[in-house]
Formats: structure tokens, C-alpha cells, sequence
């Protein structure tokens, strides 16, 4: 727990998870490029490498102050005042679904450095809140065929795969990652 200066009646910053604010724009692309960072598997490395963290920064900044529509969602989780996580929510994009029932969290990443800290469940749990406020009565997530760690910890917290799957990658094809999705009832 970190103190205050003597004589400050400032108290220390509560762990939270809340709506993002434009100027934490910097803050949302560092967390989400160090998370990249940690992957080692040629195709995240070369998307990694075709962005820069302002641009990265940028757009960040224009899905919080212009989102598509009023149902589009930044959040961060917070620890000491700092950004140390993000999750997004969104009407589901997908084609087999409905987008007046089916929302969809596309983002959720903690930073490695802010990890087994309580940050992830407060930030799933807050994004399922929101979906269920926005009116949807489903929930997906789309993640690496690959990720163990994340399919674990959200099944753990009563999500499963709908067997659904796909591939994302580069507009030349040069980069392709499988996805699988998960789903739950959040009704």
C-alpha cells in the first residue's frame, strides 16, 4: 500500500473498474501493447509491428469520444489512479447473432505487470453489468484457439464455447490467428 506525503488528506486510490475518459487514451494503448508484447508467435509480433503506440493512442481516443453508438463501451480497470486494464463492450458483430440480445466483450486485457490482482474478474464482472444494462441478454468473447490462461479463467466464471471459431489476421493474409468464441447467459 503506497502513503501519502505528510500533512495530505488525499487517501490512496480504491481498485476500480469504470467508463474510460478520452485522456486515458495513452494509458488504454500502453496496457493493450504490452499485453500484446508478451505474445511471442509470429503473426501478433508483425501486427504489433505494423502499429505505433500514438496511432494505437489515437484510436483509442476516437472509440471513447465517438463511439458508433451509444451502446459501444470503454472501460478500465484502475488501481493508484493508473490504467492497468481494459474491457470493451459492444452489440455482437457476429452473423449469427442478434444484436438487440447477443452483446459481445471484444477487449479484455490486463496489464502482465497489474495480473492475479482482482483487476480481471472486476473488469469481466463490470462488463457483463453493462452489457446487461445496454438490454442484452447474451454475452460473447472471441479468444485465441491457443489461450489457455484466458479460457480457463472464463470458464471459471461460467462462461463455455459455443463451437464457434474463426480466423482474423492482415488484409493480405499474411498473418492469420485462430479464434474461438465463448458465450454465456447474462439475462
Amino acid at each position: 500500500m503506497t502513503s501519502n506525503p505528510p500533512g495530505s488528506s488525499a487517501e490512496p486510490h480504491a481498485d476500480s473498474v469504470r467508463l474510460a475518459l478520452p485522456a486515458e487514451s495513452w494509458g488504454i494503448a500502453t496496457v493493450q501493447r504490452r499485453s500484446w508484447g508478451e505474445m511471442t508467435d509470429v503473426a501478433t509480433r508483425t501486427l504489433l509491428d505494423g502499429i505505433d503506440l500514438t496511432t494505437m493512442a489515437e484510436t483509442w481516443h476516437a472509440a471513447i469520444s465517438r463511439p458508433p453508438e451509444a451502446r459501444w463501451r470503454v472501460l478500465v480497470a484502475v488501481a493508484e489512479g493508473q490504467v492497468v486494464g481494459l474491457g470493451t463492450t459492444l452489440p455482437s458483430q457476429d452473423p449469427d447473432a442478434d444484436p438487440g440480445e447477443d452483446g459481445a466483450i471484444d477487449e479484455l486485457v490486463v496489464d502482465p505487470t497489474a495480473r492475479r490482482r482482482g483487476h480481471g474478474s472486476r473488469l469481466l464482472n463490470a462488463c457483463v453489468d453493462t452489457l446487461r444494462a445496454d438490454g442484452f441478454v447474451r454475452a460473447h468473447h472471441w479468444l485465441r484457439a491457443d489461450d489457455d490462461l484466458r479460457r480457463a479463467f472464463l470458464t471459471d466464471a461460467g462462461w463455455a464455447p459455443d463451437g464457434a471459431h474463426r480466423e482474423i489476421g492482415s488484409d493480405d493474409d499474411a498473418v492469420r490467428i485462430k479464434q474461438i468464441r465463448l458465450h454465456t447467459a447474462i439475462g
